[in-house]
């Protein structure tokens, strides 16, 4: 992970930020600042964070400083839909254009859907950025400033990211006092499965398929099931098929197994198997490798 030396937000947000526990509803002028801030990440004209061309997760801390201060500078506000009464700091998202969204899903604002996303009912949070294509089933959970790619189809009851910054009270421990993990990055054509939760500082590469029920952090050792090797942590190289498993790991109390994520197969790149081949490579190797 690297930061973002060029963000498109003013430096005015640094200013704020190193001030924040000054700050309050009652400061125009910041809450003015931030507002622009977190409107320019609504509409996709900036975001946390990128894919280089060199595949480094680049972030911009800038728009990631913009999205805890609006916990900060913005009072508690009543709002309605429908028959539905919510009271937050954060409103809905208005801005929704050539988005399909089915009744029951909610997104905030500062959060950027594209053209072509089919929202079911679920949820998406502050600063998270979803591109053109993608399908967020129901019941899915993207968390505050996730990343999600083009074409990218998460299952029913995902969990992308975490939601950080539910209060004001929670952003200096999130974002200031300890070093930020970055950004949950799920790549163009990745498929999530059913259930998998993917943890704040993992990544799933362009075109992997992760299946049902796996739980990917930064840290997750990824491991090859041809060779035994460790290839990776907290990242499912692109265009492979993994999953959930465990691997024995010796501890003074004897052999007991810690969870890992199983890379079963290499796909080609740009070929998205279908339900056959998918059914294969999950169960075919004479065991079932932990898909739900």
């Amino acid at each position: 992970m690297t930061q973002s030396d060029a963000s498109p937000l003013p430096a005015a947000v640094d200013e704020l930020w190193w001030r924040r526990d000054e700050l309050s509803p009652a400061d125009g002028r910041a809450r003015a600042v931030v507002v622009n801030a977190v409107d320019m990440l609504d509409s996709g004209k900036a975001r946390v964070a990128t894919v280089s061309r060199t595949g480094e997760v680049v972030v911009d801390e800038r728009a990631r400083r913009a999205v805890a201060l609006a916990f900060r500078v913005l009072g508690l506000a009543r709002s309605q839909v429908g028959d539905f009464h919510h009271r937050d700091r954060v409103p809905l998202k208005t801005a929704v254009d050539g988005v399909r969204v089915v009744p029951g899903a909610i997104a905030r604002w500062g959060a950027y859907l594209a053209p072509g996303v089919v929202l079911m009912p679920s949820f998406v949070d502050i600063g998270a950025h979803v591109d053109e294509g993608s399908t967020v089933e129901t019941w899915v959970s993207i968390g505050s400033c996730a990343q999600i790619g083009r074409n990218v189809h998460l299952s029913a009851g995902v969990g992308v990211g975490e939601a950080a910054c539910r209060d004001g009270s929670e952003d200096p421990e999130a974002l200031g006092e300890r070093p930020a993990a970055a950004p949950v990055v799920v790549e163009d054509g990745a498929l999530i499965g059913g259930r998998a939760v993917i943890s704040e500082g993992a990544r799933v590469g362009r075109g992997a398929v992760v299946g049902a029920g796996t739980i990917l952090s930064g840290s997750t050792p990824i491991v090859d099931v041809r060779t035994g090797e460790e290839v990776a942590r907290g990242r499912v190289p692109d265009w492979c098929v993994a999953v959930g498993g465990t691997r024995s790991r010796e501890f003074a109390g004897g052999a007991f197994g810690v969870r890992c994520v199983l890379l079963l197969e290499r796909l080609e790149e740009g070929h998205r198997p279908g339900r056959a081949e998918l059914g294969r490579i999950l169960h075919g190797h004479g065991q079932d490798h932990g898909h739900g």
